[in-house]
């Protein structure tokens, strides 16, 4: 967490009901183990199909208000977990952009020297031509403080059922970064898969 994080979780924490993070279903590209985060693709069949599944179990909480990343895998994924629901787009929760990296496997990277590099770096570098992870997790916490103010504004007309809850659909990275930064500990600690639930505890910061 880097200096003056704190002040910027502060400014939101307050307008935020009981809020869970959600990484979109699995793409094709997931399932070859690609880095995928500018590439638009939708969900694959066995991704799908599999939150389909986790839905008849009850994985996924009863909410009031649905977010999602503007790509189309999130869009998917909401339309299938919270079916009958509108998602509000937030633009600044698109997935990092993996620069030279994108589209691609640990087994096509293998031998990259840039890619040897990064990995060395414990993914603290930038991705060669891509982006920075301290400006992906800026805009991360630009987005949460969007959302912040739709849910204030949603709570003020009195629509709120008790307790009050909030789902985003996202990407792995945008849960490491939004985790990482209002929970403490690693980005990496934060490692979402495919349809899977983090809870956002922001109890300590109202």
């Amino acid at each position: 967490m880097w200096d003056g994080t704190e002040n910027q979780i502060e400014a939101f924490a307050a307008d935020l009901p009981q809020f869970f993070l959600i990484r979109h279903g699995a793409t094709p590209g997931n399932l070859r183990g690609c880095y995928i985060g500018r590439t638009d693709e939708p969900l694959s069949k066995e991704g799908a199909a599999e939150l389909l599944s986790r839905r008849k179990t009850g994985t996924y909480p009863e909410v009031e208000l649905v977010f999602s990343s503007p790509m189309l895998r999130c869009r998917q994924t909401a339309e299938l977990i919270y079916p009958g629901k509108t998602p509000i787009i937030i633009e600044a929760w698109r997935e990092i952009d993996f620069g030279l990296f994108e589209g691609k496997n640990y087994e096509e990277l293998d031998g990259n020297p840039q890619y040897q590099k990064w990995i060395d770096s414990n993914g603290a570098m930038p991705f060669p031509q891509g982006e920075k992870r301290k400006d992906f997790v800026t805009r991360c916490l630009a987005g949460m403080r969007e959302a912040a103010a739709v849910c204030k504004q949603y709570a003020e007309q009195k629509r709120w059922k008790s307790p009050s809850r909030a789902a985003a659909v996202v990407h792995g990275g945008t849960i490491m970064a939004l985790m990482s930064s209002v929970c403490g500990g690693d980005y990496y600690d934060y490692r979402c898969g495919n349809g899977e639930v983090w809870e956002l505890l922001l109890e300590g910061m109202r």
